[in-house]
This record gives structure tokens, sequence and C-alpha cells, in this order.
């Protein structure tokens, strides 16, 4: 499946619909550094929606990347001669070490796409919402390794408090990832079945 990356109004529309209107500013400022040459501290990865079987509830997934050391970057050329620029006008030669994925799943009825997908989760889907994993992979050309992350943390509200939404913040630790490579998060379910993806990729 591969994951939808929104417009600005669309992406708006997608925070408000999940009660995330805290991040309005930073994901406007995201999405920003995908369509100009900077880039900023939050940047949207993209979002999908899916078919819950057979309950008929509609799982949203959006994702956002947190990396203050992204603020300010800048795309100098392109092509075979692209090369990314710090705030500080230095060349950068690989990923920031840290940073996270934020992950939210949401079972509102506010939708600006129909379902890309159906799974099927026989059970409540508000359990799905509490047992997503994680996996992340990093890609040197055709080769590709799993990363572990640092933590994984459920945020916003606590779990044993029934909500149709959760937030779930990704801790990373990359090491020395050439700035080349590409990063991405996969949303699993329970089961370790791939429910989506999302891209974080810098050059």
């Amino acid at each position: 499946m591969k994951p939808r990356c929104p417009t600005v109004s669309g992406f708006l529309l997608t925070i408000a619909g999940f009660g995330l209107a805290v991040l309005a500013m930073a994901a406007f400022a995201g999405t920003a550094s995908k369509n100009g040459s900077s880039f900023h501290s939050a940047t949207p990865a993209g979002y999908d929606v899916i078919l819950l079987q057979p309950s008929g509830d509609t799982l949203s997934l959006m994702g956002l990347i947190e990396c203050p050391e992204l603020e300010g970057m800048q795309h100098v050329s392109t092509g075979a001669n692209a090369k990314l620029i710090s705030a500080a006008g230095e060349t950068v030669h690989a990923f920031p070490q840290r940073f996270s994925f934020r992950v939210t799943a949401s079972l509102r009825k506010i939708l600006l796409e129909g379902p890309v997908a159906s799974f099927n989760f026989p059970h409540d889907p508000h359990q799905l919402l509490l047992q997503l994993k994680f996996r992340i992979r990093a890609y040197h050309g055709l080769e590709s390794r799993e990363i572990v992350p640092e933590s994984v943390e459920m945020i916003g509200m606590p779990a044993d408090v029934p909500y149709d939404e959760r937030v779930y913040r990704v801790h990373m630790n990359v090491g020395n990832l050439p700035v080349s490579d590409r990063l991405v998060i996969e949303i699993l379910s329970p089961q370790g079945e791939r429910l989506t993806h999302f891209p974080f990729a810098l050059l």
C-alpha cells in the first residue's frame, strides 16, 4: 500500500478531525519542506485509511516526523548532484542520529478520501488501536536492514480510558546513517501484519 501525502489544507483538516489541533502549525511548516527548498522540525509523512472487516469501521493512520535538527536544512541542486545543507551552511552527510516518528491511529468518522484497502480484524477495533506495532527499515540502494526503535510510548489519553484515537511516539537512534539512504516505518497489526508504511528520505 502506498501512503498518501496530504496537501497543506488536507493535512490540517485531517489533524482537526483527529483532535490534534496543537500540531496544525507544525504540520503546515513540515509540508512546506516538501514543496519548497527548506526542511522543518515537524514533517508529515503521509496518511492512509483502511476499512476494518467485519466491523465496517474505518481506521485512519497518520505519520509525522519530529526532528529539531531538520529545521532550516535545504536541498542544493538535484539528481546525482543533490546535497543537503544545514541551517549553519554546512554539508549534511548523515541523518540526524535521533528523531521520532509520531503515529496517530483513529476510528473517527472524518475522512478526506475513502479507504484504500481493507483489513480483517475480528475483534473490537479499539483493541487494535491499543496493540499496534512498529518496524523500521533502512534502505541503502537495494539492500535493507531493520532498525530497532529505542522506545515506543503511547502519549495522550491513558490506555485504560476508552477512546477512539491513540497516538504513539516511536523514538529512533539510527547511528551514522548516510543521508542518501532512506527509512520506512511500517505500522503492524498485533499479529505482525503490515497495515501501511510511511517513508522518511532527505535526498
